[in-house]
């Protein structure tokens, strides 16, 4: 169960991903080979996904990074 400040985490799809970080497939997959993005999680045999929390930290660091 939740707690009221604990975040849910859910799997994130390609084009969820790339909606919210506004990053090409390409890039996205340059980033994690670089070890600089998430890394993606085989969720069956044909679907990978990310994890949103992963996703939104990256997203925060990029932010702090940039100010």
């Amino acid at each position: 169960m939740n707690t009221p400040n604990q975040i849910e985490d859910r799997f994130l799809r390609e084009p969820e991903v790339r909606r919210i970080t506004g990053l090409s497939r390409t890039t996205r997959w340059r980033l994690e080979k670089a070890g600089k993005f998430p890394a993606r999680r085989q969720i069956s045999d044909n679907a990978v996904a990310w994890f949103s929390s992963e996703v939104q930290a990256w997203m925060a660091e990029r932010t702090e990074a940039v100010t």
